[in-house]
């Protein structure tokens, strides 16, 4: 049997259907309460933005909540609420999401809001002249974060050409350019049918919820997605560098590699070096890291937290269309040089690719990350998130064969990736140093 066909057996009662205007609809009864979990999906993302129009998913993600032409805007939050539950959304790298969770009674009128995000977003020159003020605030608190700034730094100078480089929601000065004719013909050349995936997972009757999905979305005209060709990243050939340094009382160093996309043979091994290297943490963007990885057997928690050279380690691979990163986030202790913090990291990364892991550590990051797929099982809305999120970068059948193909991985498979991954010449490296209070303007260098 095939692999996305064995795939589709482990989900059980899937039920897929591709309506006349090429709206994906996937359907999961489950009775274990009476709710219901509504997720719609849109395959744009940051990735999708050109020079000039960075952030403009985010942005047009938070206008698609300013009302519609049958929705008041302060009538959105009120609608799902009512029946007790709760809503929210997100953008990213490859995809935009909405997602609503109430009593299953709620159900028709998650798919009317849903609906009318689709097809009639409003876009009141002022609401979007009043979001430019928000957005804007955003990105300047996440510039108060030194962790953020690095990571957001480290990522455009690892990509010279993707545009996995931009960060997700935006450069400051596109945001101040764009207009409301900008975001509404945005939206109108993604929010279509034809670009997006239905999910509703809980205690409703399949038949009775499709029947209510063609009710709402069918009449609703499809789109041709024009889609432009994205720039593939050119090799790396050799280790970058840069150093931030502002105001600030803590040191942090991040080490980024070039990760294989999801669909890459190095993926999963790669996920599973991850775990023997900072704990597991599983696959689910929306609810893995909201839990901390077991960390305490972990070889980089063990040669940098425990010996006092770092405050925290964390890693961080996530499924992706396109080859992403994988990050390597530490946080120095008071006084210690990062120049040390880097020596001992690398060395640990180096003996990882000289001699792969142990029969033992395999197991052991094996069944760590098989229990986070339980853990992230645990509600109607993470497997709605994972169905959905999945059928954005790849095919939602893969949350079927997760468990398979972590358990497959081999000691070899994880030496191979270690080798060829880990390398110098596939690493970018960021410092943050902190400057006094007081101290002059902050800069950052390239190396």
């Amino acid at each position: 049997m095939a692999t996305l066909e064995r795939a589709r057996a482990a989900v059980p009662h899937v039920h897929e259907q591709l309506l006349d205007n090429g709206l994906r609809v996937l359907i999961q009864e489950m009775r274990t309460a009476p709710l219901a979990s509504v997720w719609c999906w849109y395959r744009v993302g940051s990735k999708d933005e050109t020079t000039g129009f960075t952030g403009i998913s985010h942005w047009v993600e938070h206008m698609n909540f300013k009302g519609t032409t049958n929705i008041p805007r302060d009538k959105v939050k009120g609608i799902i609420e009512q029946f007790g539950g709760y809503w929210n959304g997100y953008t990213w790298i490859d995809q935009t999401t909405y997602t609503e969770t109430a009593s299953r009674e709620a159900l028709d009128r998650m798919l009317f809001i849903e609906s009318e995000r689709m097809a009639r977003c409003l876009y009141d020159p002022a609401d979007c002249e009043s979001e430019r003020t928000v957005i804007i605030s955003e990105l300047q608190g996440g510039e108060n974060d030194p962790d953020t700034v690095l990571d957001q730094e480290l990522t455009a100078v690892a990509f010279k050409a993707h545009p996995y480089r931009h960060p997700t929601i935006g450069w400051l000065s596109d945001l101040q350019t764009m207009t409301r004719e900008d975001l509404y013909a945005y939206y109108r050349r993604y929010y279509v049918p034809n670009n997006a995936t239905l999910v509703i997972v809980g205690d409703v009757d399949r038949d009775d919820a499709m029947q209510a999905v063609i009710r709402h979305f069918g009449t609703i005209p499809s789109v041709a997605v024009a889609r432009r060709p994205l720039t593939a990243e050119p090799p790396q050939f050799g280790e970058r560098r840069l150093t931030l340094s502002r105001e600030g009382t803590t040191a942090y160093l991040k080490v980024g590699y070039r990760a294989p996309a999801l669909g890459d043979p190095d993926f999963f091994p790669m996920l599973v070096l991850d775990a023997v290297l900072t704990g597991a943490k599983g696959l689910n963007l929306w609810a893995s890291f909201r839990t901390p990885p077991p960390q305490r057997s972990a070889r980089l928690y063990r040669a940098l937290v425990n010996t006092g050279l770092a405050s925290s380690v964390s890693g961080g691979l996530v499924p992706t269309a396109e080859p992403f990163l994988y990050t390597l986030s530490l946080t120095a202790t008071d006084g210690t040089p990062l120049g040390r913090i880097e020596e001992a990291l690398l060395r640990e990364v180096d003996r990882v690719r000289a001699d792969g892991v142990t029969p033992a550590e395999l197991q052991k990051a094996v069944h760590q990350l098989r229990a986070r797929l339980v853990f992230e099982n645990d509600s109607i809305s993470n497997i709605a998130h994972q169905l959905g999120y999945f059928a954005t970068i790849a095919d939602w059948r893969i949350c079927g064969s997760l468990e398979e193909r972590i358990g497959a991985v081999t000691l070899d498979q994880v030496a191979a990736a270690a080798a060829e991954r880990l390398t110098a010449a596939n690493r970018t490296i960021g410092w943050f140093e902190p400057l006094p209070p007081g101290s002059s303007d902050g800069t950052a260098v390239l190396g």
